[in-house]
């Protein structure tokens, strides 16, 4: 079992910054990926960032440039830097783990963002 907790969302205006993090727990040494994904009112769920074991990074283009997923080895901790934020950043975000013994990930209960204009 893995168990994913985020904090660190809120209310920030357009163009400020929010960060992230998302504490694993369990057998978090055979966690294979680490990633946000954020869901905003009647739109389905998105990637936003994930970050391999290797540190290999992969961005949705809408956050490119504005956003910085980062892992922390010895706190088994994975951070998403958010700069420059937009009103249509608002969503959920969730914060996901892939493990290597089965075919679905493990989800945190997401924490809310909102950007206001």
């Amino acid at each position: 079992q893995v168990q994913l907790v985020e904090s660190g969302g809120g209310l920030v205006q357009a163009g400020g910054s929010l960060r992230l993090s998302c504490a694993a727990s369990g057998t978090i040494s055979r966690i294979t990926v680490m990633g946000w994904y954020r869901q905003a009112p009647g739109k389905q769920r998105e990637l936003v960032a994930s970050i391999t074991n290797g540190g290999r990074t992969n961005y949705a283009d809408s956050v490119k440039g504005r956003f910085t997923i980062s892992r922390d080895g010895t706190k088994n901790t994975v951070y998403l830097q958010m700069n420059s934020l937009k009103p249509e950043d608002t969503a959920v975000y969730y914060c996901n783990a892939d493990v290597d013994w089965r075919s679905v990930p493990y989800w945190g209960q997401g924490t809310q963002v909102t950007v206001s204009s």
